[in-house]
C-alpha cells in the first residue's frame, strides 16, 4: 500500500522526499485500522525531523489528503488522520466503534435515499458514518455484563 501512496504523489508531480516517505511509513505504521490525532502525527515525525516545523507536516497531510493518501476528519479534540483504506475506491464510509477506535469499511454508500428527497438538488459532498461498537468489544461488553 505503500508503492500506491508514492505513485500517487509522483502522478500529482510531488516530489517523494526523505520526510515525506517517512511521514507516510508513520501514517501508513499508526493510521490503518483507526483514526489518530494530527498531534500525534506531528510529535512521530518531529522526533525523526526535530528541525521540521509543524507547518511543514500539516501542509503536507492536507496535501496528502487531497490527493486521497489519507482521510482527514475533525473531531472535538481536534484534526485526526487516517490511511486510505482502499486506494482503488477513494468513495467509501466506515464503521467506527466507538470503544477502541477500530475503523472498518463499509461498502455501500445511502446518497440515492437522499438524492430521492432533493429533488433538483446538487449534492457536492458527503460523509457518511456509523458509530458503535465492534464485535470484539461487543463481545467484551457482554462477557462483562
Amino acid at each position: 500500500m505503500l508503492d500506491e501512496a508514492l505513485y500517487l504523489l509522483k502522478s500529482h508531480n510531488y516530489k517523494v522526499t526523505k520526510q515525506r516517505k517517512s511521514l507516510l511509513e508513520c501514517l501508513y505504521n499508526k493510521c490503518r485500522h483507526h483514526y489518530v490525532d494530527v498531534v500525534e502525527i506531528d510529535a512521530e515525525l518531529r522526533k525523526l525531523y526535530p528541525g521540521m516545523s509543524h507547518n511543514t507536516i500539516y501542509r503536507n497531510m492536507r496535501e496528502f489528503a487531497q490527493i486521497g493518501i489519507i482521510e482527514m476528519k475533525t473531531k472535538a479534540s481536534g484534526a485526526c488522520v487516517k490511511y486510505q483504506c482502499d486506494f482503488s475506491n477513494l468513495h467509501h464510509h466506515h464503521f467506527i466503534c466507538r470503544k477502541c477506535g477500530l475503523v472498518k469499511e463499509v461498502q455501500m454508500c445511502p446518497m440515492t435515499v437522499f438524492e430521492s428527497q432533493l429533488p433538483g438538488c446538487q449534492i457536492e459532498e458527503h460523509r457518511f458514518e456509523l458509530h458503535g461498537l465492534c464485535a470484539d468489544c461487543a463481545n467484551k461488553q457482554t462477557k462483562n455484563s
